[in-house]
């Protein structure tokens, strides 16, 4: 008997776990069912991908969406849209929304807020704090929960756990993997008059890469005490390499968009507090450092720390200007830039960015291109040159940092679970966003 399929994608160049092939993929119900070659007429729908690239679906598992609370910078449609707009087809939101996410009924909210809105996947992680630290093995396996992330330096928003004591008591709840914010917050607040009124550029002097070393550090031991896995985001420093790559059987570390395509000073000389982030954008030796540990393995995961303001909000005078910068729409094609001009392989982006989180959070069914698994694609054009513009962002700030960038390969399809999100740079049909599955 003839197999037929829901949607069949023809003759692209695929990404699969065993590489680069020229390959069909057959859709059944949202499930990739077939991998071989296959005639439009096997297939309800038929998408023609000749001369594309057929990747498994971006995962950006670090976004700020905003909501509830603070949904004049972003809310779930309009950080979802942007996602499906960049390639991106599932998305872990961050839990410093306000009220913050750190219990059961937070974590609730949130899943209802975005059922029927969102474009794109997604899962929603717990904050960390000295009130639920001990109830954290809980709260990380409820439905939807992409897992727990703490903050050991404070960052956007009133989460913060510091201390040893409640450190080790949140890492001896539970046995998922905890995402961190490596920062020193003794440091932080020894160092704090070095933030100087009206000068952007000594963000980075105020968080320091000491800053980071001594909670990566910290991080370790106490990890490694409690017999914890751990997962360290938005690493910047050369400083924090060695300390995680002899560590690699209790830590997995993530750098960003941003600290892999910035440098100080001439971030902050083009961009003043628009560059502002945490931890901050550094000089190009940390930035070095950081690409040879994307090409030696250090580095598991890129994100996009998807963290948007007003422009009313990044006028004002540092440091009362916030920190943090979107991302979720130009991950893919900044880092198809860079793949373009050879500084990582297209499978070691796949790597890490749809595998990598896969594992490190331990999803079900998403990651890679093999049957039996979520029909997530991102399909790009390798050989596309556009300008990236402030004027296209769908993210309610409506300002890229990358803005007048000419980006070259651009995602042209999205594909959620065996439905176009976005083709040809628009958002189609209704949101149809499920919460993604954990095993």
């Amino acid at each position: 008997m003839t197999q037929t399929f829901d949607l069949v994608i023809r003759g692209g160049q695929v990404v699969t776990p065993g590489g680069l092939v020229s390959a069909d993929l057959g859709v059944r119900d949202g499930k990739i069912a077939g991998i071989g070659s296959f005639g439009a007429e096997r297939g309800g729908e038929v998408i023609e991908a000749a001369g594309l690239h057929v990747l498994p679906g971006v995962i950006d598992a670090h976004v700020h969406f905003r909501e509830p609370g603070l949904t004049a910078k972003e809310d779930f449609e309009t950080g979802s849209r942007a996602a499906v707009l960049g390639g991106v087809t599932s998305v872990f939101e961050m839990p410093n929304s306000n009220p913050p996410t750190v219990s059961a009924e937070g974590l609730a909210d949130k899943l209802a807020r975005a059922a029927g809105r969102m474009a794109c996947d997604y899962a929603f992680y717990i904050g960390g704090t000295a009130e639920n630290a001990s109830h954290l093995g809980e709260l990380e396996r409820l439905p939807g929960c992409a897992g727990v992330k703490i903050f050991m330096g404070a960052s956007t928003g009133s989460l913060l756990l510091a201390d040893d004591e409640g450190l080790t008591r949140a890492l001896a709840s539970g046995s998922r993997r905890i995402s961190f914010h490596a920062e020193d917050e003794d440091r932080l607040q020894a160092r704090k008059a070095l933030a100087l009124p009206g000068r952007v550029e000594t963000h980075p002097v105020w968080r320091d890469a000491a800053c980071a070393r001594i909670a990566g550090e910290r991080l370790m031991r106490l990890a490694r005490a409690a017999g914890r896995k751990v997962h360290v985001l938005h690493a910047t420093t050369a400083d924090e390499m060695p300390i995680y790559a002899a560590n690699k059987d209790i830590a997995s570390v993530e750098v960003t968009v941003n600290h892999l395509s910035m440098t100080a000073p001439d971030c902050y000389e083009r961009l003043g507090n628009y560059a502002q982030m945490n931890p901050p954008v550094r000089e190009k030796a940390h930035q070095d450092a950081l690409w040879a540990a994307v090409r030696d393995g250090t580095i598991d995961a890129i994100g996009s720390d998807h963290a948007p303001h007003l422009r009313s909000e990044k006028d004002a005078p540092y440091p009362q200007s916030p920190s943090g910068m979107p991302g979720v729409q130009t991950l893919v094609p900044m880092m198809l830039s860079h793949v373009a001009a050879g500084r990582l392989s297209l499978e070691r982006f796949c790597e890490l960015t749809s595998a990598g989180p896969a594992r490190i959070y331990g999803v079900a069914g998403k990651g890679r291109i093999a049957e039996g698994y979520d029909a997530d694609f991102t399909i790009v054009d390798l050989k596309a040159k556009r300008v990236i513009r402030n004027a296209d962002m769908a993210s309610r700030c409506g300002w890229t940092q990358f803005d007048g960038f000419e980006a070259t390969g651009w995602p042209v399809m999205t594909v959620v679970r065996g439905r176009a999100a976005m083709r040809d740079c628009a958002v189609t049909g209704p949101a149809s966003g499920e919460a993604v599955r954990f095993g």
